[in-house]
């Protein structure tokens, strides 16, 4: 048996390099800035789409007014407006992600040195 072998310090393996990035400043203010776009637009769709469902619950009278002399009423706009805000909250959070998260998950994914391609997948 060499001593060899005995004397050498252990290497790091890849669980303790992930855990190490999990503690870092850097991973905790990536969080803190995923999760200060995700909580509120959360809470402000699901106050939007619950209103929605309220008052086609409780306020038939003023969802059934017709816009114009058409066959639209506040009902049908409210819906569509629905699909409007989950595209534009999809559009705001493309943005939001490539200015304030990807570049503290490129940073910290260049720290662990895995350095994302542009066509491929993280990691």
């Amino acid at each position: 048996m060499s001593t060899e072998a005995r004397d050498t310090a252990p290497t790091e393996t890849p669980e303790d390099r992930y855990l190490a990035v999990q503690r870092s400043p850097e991973f905790a203010q990536l969080r803190k800035a995923l999760r200060g776009f995700v909580f509120p637009m959360t809470v402000a769709f699901f106050v939007w789409y619950a209103l929605y469902v309220i008052l086609s619950a409780y306020a038939r009278d003023f969802m059934s007014i017709r816009i114009g002399d058409s066959h639209i009423n506040v009902a049908l706009i409210f819906g569509l407006l629905q699909f409007v805000t989950t595209f534009l909250i999809a559009w705001l959070y493309a943005r939001y992600a490539s200015r304030r998260v990807d570049p503290l998950a490129d940073k910290i994914h260049e720290e662990l040195g895995e350095v994302p391609s542009a066509d491929g997948p993280r990691g």
